[in-house]
């Protein structure tokens, strides 16, 4: 996910450095070792010198939960352009896919944690598993079952925008600190972190250029 204006952090916060990489090329390399089809919500053409495909976020400028809906929308349409001859496969497999789902501006987010969540949400029954951390719900770090895409839809219409009142309208599962707390870096509470603003920026960049990462 990197739709975001930046508002509050007063530039493009998917390009800044850290380490000599700008975060969302750092992003990139950490979830190409999670899973095997990567895609970037974004405006269109934004992002290109990456090399990853960008999906237009279907509402700009509307928040996060648009940009999910997108993306879940966009897995969706992947799916129904297979051939006759995959369609039963994907049909049968369809209560098991899952996308996961994460913010551009999250440094401390670990390959580990990440590979536990999706090993975790292959065994769920529920449409969205989510961490919840001392700051609250992390939507944004998520595993979303593509089906939960037209309940979101319906939703965003009426006018829904809070994340947490979208997650309300589909069947979620929570992942309290005993299932995250183990993949915390140094257990400093850092893991779900983002850089919201300039001195988040510095304050991340400082961290991992003085853990050399």
């Amino acid at each position: 996910m990197a739709g975001g204006a930046s508002s509050r952090f007063g530039e493009d916060k998917a390009l800044v450095e850290i380490g000599g990489r700008p975060m969302l090329g750092r992003m990139i390399d950490l979830m190409r070792r999670v899973t095997p089809k990567l895609k970037i919500v974004a405006l269109r053409e934004k992002y290109t010198e990456f090399g990853i495909e960008t999906v237009a976020d279907r509402w700009p400028g509307e928040g996060p939960l648009g940009g999910i809906i997108t993306a879940l929308l966009d897995a969706v349409a992947d799916s129904a352009q297979t051939t006759p001859n995959q369609q039963s496969q994907v049909t049968s497999q369809e209560a098991g896919a899952w996308c996961i789902i994460v913010s551009c501006d999250m440094p401390f987010l670990t390959e580990d944690w990440l590979k536990f969540l999706t090993q975790r949400a292959e065994s769920s029954t529920a449409e969205v598993i989510l961490p919840r951390s001392a700051g609250g719900f992390e939507p944004l770090c998520a595993c979303w079952r593509p089906g939960a895409a037209e309940a979101l839809r319906q939703a965003f219409e009426r006018g829904v925008r809070k994340m947490m009142d979208g997650v309300k309208e589909v069947k979620a599962e929570v992942l309290d600190e005993k299932d995250w707390k183990r993949f915390d870096s140094a257990g400093a509470g850092r893991l779900f972190w983002n850089m919201n603003t300039p001195s988040d920026y510095e304050e991340a960049r400082r961290i991992l250029e003085a853990e050399g990462r």
